[in-house]
């Protein structure tokens, strides 16, 4: 079905979102359009969204329906018109897609609110120049956009976000979390999953609380420094590198691992007694803290190192 536009002012569609900015109007939003419709959908239901040049905000709450609040916008009214809101939807799962002509111009785009069944799969939210925000869902969500941030609370499952020119944020997850973006930082805060978080140009700051031991934590930066904390009894096997900037990695006072790390033009250092220092020049350290264990393997380059107890 097609959604049907100008049903519901923007100013109620923000009441209806708890008062979610949909961000400022530029020079390209001379011609406006809001929709608006419901549909239900059951809890454990899965949600796609596929969107360009606009923001999607997701929030969870108990209703078992998917409330869709949005505007089109774009230069020309000719190219308002060419916008597209197509709505496939059924009990068990629903698919969102804003199109367009293919001759258009491009100064157009669409921006989302939409209020879902807390339990909701979500199997691709996307969009481009625009960000993301994903709140208070349980299930997997899978997060794609370009020239835009992602800001990720609250969510029980599986999470896996990719952008570029943009920053990740992502708090109170409980699950796996797989982080990527380029030309942006990444802050998270995690439990109970693995964990994987890549980027270029941008620091790194996560603290992972009993995070799984199967499954190796993986944090790289290029030009950008790294903060790591694991807070847990037993660690997981942690491979960090990161090239001109600084690593520091927090453990508890009695945890057990084996350490390997190196640097260069730089020095490694440890508040950990156990572990010893390889050559004069104090840029690698090599040892067992506790009674050994998983492998932690932290590299950088023209940066330092610090192994730290929390």
């Amino acid at each position: 079905m097609r959604l049907c536009a100008g049903l519901l002012p923007l100013a109620a569609a923000l009441l209806l979102t708890g008062c979610v900015e949909f961000g400022d109007f530029g020079p390209s939003d001379a011609f406006k359009e809001d929709f608006h419709s419901s549909h239900p959908l059951n809890s454990g239901g899965t949600l796609s969204v596929e969107t360009f040049n606009g923001s999607v905000e997701l929030i969870g709450w108990e209703q078992n329906t998917v409330e869709i609040n949005g505007t089109k916008y774009a230069s020309s009214k000719s190219g308002l018109d060419s916008i597209k809101i197509d709505v496939d939807s059924s009990p068990g799962s629903i698919r969102i897609r804003a199109t367009r002509s293919s001759d258009t111009h491009w100064h157009m785009g669409t921006r989302f609110t939409l209020r879902v069944p807390r339990k909701t799969l979500l199997d691709l939210i996307s969009t481009s120049n625009g960000h993301i925000r994903v709140e208070d869902v349980e299930g997997r969500a899978r997060l794609r956009t370009s020239n835009g941030g992602i800001r990720i609370s609250r969510v029980k499952g599986e999470v896996e976000a990719k952008t570029s020119n943009g920053t990740i944020e992502a708090e109170y997850i409980d699950g796996n979390a797989s982080l990527h973006t380029s030309n942006g930082a990444i802050r998270a805060e995690a439990t109970h999953g693995s964990f994987e978080a890549i980027t270029s140009n941008g620091s790194i700051n996560a603290r992972l609380s009993d995070p799984a031991t199967n499954w190796p934590v993986r944090v790289h930066s290029s030009n950008g420094h790294i903060e790591l904390t694991l807070d847990t009894k037993q660690l997981p096997e942690v491979r960090a590198s990161t090239n001109n900037s600084s690593i520091v990695l927090r453990l508890r006072a009695f945890a057990n691992a084996r350490v390997r790390a190196s640097t260069s033009h730089a020095t490694v250092s440890s508040d950990f007694d156990e572990l010893r220092s390889e050559g004069r020049r104090h840029s690698d350290l090599n040892g067992a803290i506790g009674n050994g264990g998983p492998l932690l393997d932290l590299s950088s380059s023209n940066g330092s190192i610090k192994i730290q107890k929390m």
